[in-house]
């Protein structure tokens, strides 16, 4: 049974991980499962492996629940191969079942594995002109739509058929994928999730995040750039500009949320990001009366140390997370209920006692989470509480890959944030300023994509995409 969710943030997206390394034929599964297992964070539905020796066929393994659930020794011994990828899911287009688990397999016209990070805002019409064609699919995912395209396409190498795919693809797309000589990954022209190139040893990797080749002891060397395919194989690294990027729009929400704190974007390490984000706030919306900053853990702690450091505040722990509360777990009775949140969180009456609180976190999206926190502190005996987000108003849903609310469970949608205080409790509330992001990210907003807050979608017929469960539909399963 799910568990409520004590975490009011965004759910995270996905991730993924590709590898070429012949070297390493008994140990490429291993590597991936370590990278799967520094990229957990983006999602925690499920997670697989595909691996093959080079001519030879793909073997995946993919299940429900998380990378250490998943695989053991033996799974993982029998994954042998020169090359391999991975996925960890949050699902944003399909359900959370098997089916939809990746990596997706796919043998058409050619044999292919698939991980896909991301949200087609175009997988119905592509869906409907597939099966028009014949296809069938497993699965209610835009990821195989994705796979069959490309597995279907009668071009003679597989980086000329991606090409042809990535003109007919709208959306968000940072996807890996493996056939039987090579390991191939590509980008959408947004560049709107993120996708980066490793090198372990004299050969090449790719993965959604940087931390994933820190725990390889790979080394990092760039993003890939928005648009560009990424080919590895026995002729080493080769690169070509497969789309032309008439508009960079980067999520600025991974600098925010999604990534590790210990994760490279744009050139910024995310935890000294999100440390100037605090330090901003506390410029921005200083609160006088207070003597003592706190964070909400995890998602605050950076922040929360910027503000003190900034406003010359003690800080100290008052929040102490239990960290081993997964997304499901047995369903507290009618009396415990009323306690659910203490399973995620649990405040300290002798630090929180008497004293005026700046209470700094991420982000707030429908404000359940943190009118609760707000409400034990105060029954913890806290004197105020005065909240600090470093994140401004989220406000309208991601169509990009991440499982956001709707604008209508949005507490900050059409009220201000005078009244989303009142909502949630507290004394007061302020958030960083758009501006102060791009400042805190030393980014610029032409870059970037922050619809969340503003509702300005970059890529055009966004607002009428469908949702998550699109192609919940009958599906047609193969044969």
């Amino acid at each position: 049974m799910s568990a409520p969710d004590e975490r009011d943030g965004p759910r995270d997206e996905c991730g993924v991980f590709g590898i070429y390394a012949p070297e390493a034929q008994h140990e490429v599964a291993k590597l991936a499962y370590y990278a799967l297992y520094a990229l957990q964070h983006r999602g925690q539905e499920s997670a697989g492996i595909a691996s093959a020796h080079v001519g030879g066929h793909i073997m995946t393994l993919r299940e429900l629940g998380l990378v250490n659930q998943v695989f053991d020794e033996q799974k993982l011994r029998a994954l042998d191969g020169e090359m391999a990828v991975g996925h960890v899911r949050y699902s944003t287009t399909g359900s959370n079942a098997w089916e939809n688990a990746q990596p997706v397999h796919r043998s058409d016209r050619r044999e292919l594995a698939l991980a896909h990070n991301g949200n087609l805002i175009n997988a119905v019409e592509l869906h409907t002109e597939l099966r028009e064609q014949g296809l069938s699919f497993r699965s209610t995912s835009d990821s195989e739509i994705i796979a069959a395209l490309i597995a279907s396409h009668p071009a003679e190498t597989v980086e000329d058929a991606v090409e042809a795919v990535m003109q007919q693809l709208q959306g968000a797309y940072s996807t890996v994928i493996m056939t039987k000589d090579r390991v191939v990954a590509f980008r959408d022209p947004a560049g709107l999730r993120p996708l980066c190139i490793g090198r372990l040893g004299d050969r090449y990797c790719v993965a959604s995040e940087s931390c994933a080749f820190d725990i390889i002891g790979a080394e990092y060397l760039r993003d890939v750039q928005p648009g560009e395919l990424v080919s590895i194989s026995d002729k080493g690294l080769h690169v070509r500009q497969a789309v032309v990027s008439e508009r960079e729009a980067f999520c600025v929400f991974e600098h925010i949320y999604f990534a590790r704190p210990d994760s490279i974007m744009g050139g910024q390490r995310l935890q000294a990001s999100r440390g100037r984000m605090g330090e901003i706030l506390a410029r921005e919306a200083p609160a006088p009366n207070a003597d003592l900053v706190i964070a909400v853990p995890d998602s605050g702690n950076a922040a929360a140390r910027g503000f003190a450091r900034a406003s010359g505040l003690p800080h100290d722990d008052a929040l102490i997370k239990n960290r081993y509360v997964g997304r499901t777990f047995i369903q507290p009775g009618q009396e415990l209920r009323k306690h659910g949140l203490r399973l995620k969180f649990n405040p300290l009456p002798e630090i929180v006692e008497g004293r005026s609180l700046v209470v700094v976190d991420d982000s707030i999206v429908r404000g359940n989470t943190t009118r609760q926190i707000v409400q034990m502190l105060r029954d913890a005996g806290a004197r105020e509480v005065h909240m600090r987000i470093s994140a401004p108003p989220l406000r309208h849903p991601c169509h990009y890959g991440v499982d956001m609310s709707t604008r209508e469970e949005m507490i900050a949608h059409e009220r201000t944030v005078e009244q989303v205080s009142a909502e949630l409790g507290c004394d007061s509330l302020a958030y960083i300023s758009l501006e102060g992001v791009y400042e805190a990210i030393k980014g610029e907003r032409a870059k970037h994509c922050d619809a969340c807050f503003t509702g300005e979608y970059p890529l055009a017929g966004t607002d009428g995409h469908e949702g998550k469960y699109a192609l919940e539909l009958p599906v047609v399963t193969q044969a």
